[in-house]
């Protein structure tokens, strides 16, 4: 399975667009989005241009949860998590979170394959025991250049991908 990791886009309409269409020619068919969507408005565009699963925690960001909570449920596709997320896919068990302490607290415990999260717009990857705990950086581009991850759930790892070079 294809999935795209992707984690404050903060309201960025032009990446989110630009990341969706190349989400579609990549045949992705899981979005995990690892906090700060911003706008309810955004949340829509998401879940109307993305027929695939979608997969959200909140990050600090994210004001008005009503609404989103709404929109996700005017899809069948759309899962919000509230502040953690675990989803099982293809035998890999993987949970997702906004905040790199809570995350990195949940790799600790040895329970995941690999741990999500987002909040400090910085890519990075790293092994935690068993686990791979990784941050996607910021879609947005918000103090960091635009980047999502990409992973084929049959290779080992996701792969950072920067917006500008797609």
């Amino acid at each position: 399975m294809k999935i795209a990791i992707i984690s404050d886009s903060h309201d960025n309409i032009t990446n989110i667009y630009k990341f969706l269409d190349y989400a579609k020619k990549q045949n992705v068919e899981m979005i995990i989005h690892c906090g700060d969507v911003c706008a309810p408005s955004v949340l829509k565009e998401l879940g109307d241009k993305f027929g695939g699963q979608i997969h959200l925690v909140y990050g600090n960001v994210d004001g008005d949860k009503v609404m989103m909570e709404k929109i996700a449920q005017s899809f069948n596709h759309f899962t919000i998590h509230g502040e953690i997320g675990k989803v099982d896919v293809d035998g890999k068990k993987i949970v997702l979170t906004h905040f790199l302490e809570t995350a990195r607290e949940l790799a600790e415990t040895g329970k995941y394959n690999y741990v999500f999260y987002g909040h400090n717009h910085k890519p990075w990857q790293e092994l935690v025991g068993n686990t791979q705990l990784i941050n996607p950086g910021t879609l947005a581009g918000l103090f960091a250049k635009a980047t999502f991850a990409l992973w084929d759930t049959k290779d080992r790892e996701p792969k950072l991908i920067l917006l500008e070079q797609i």
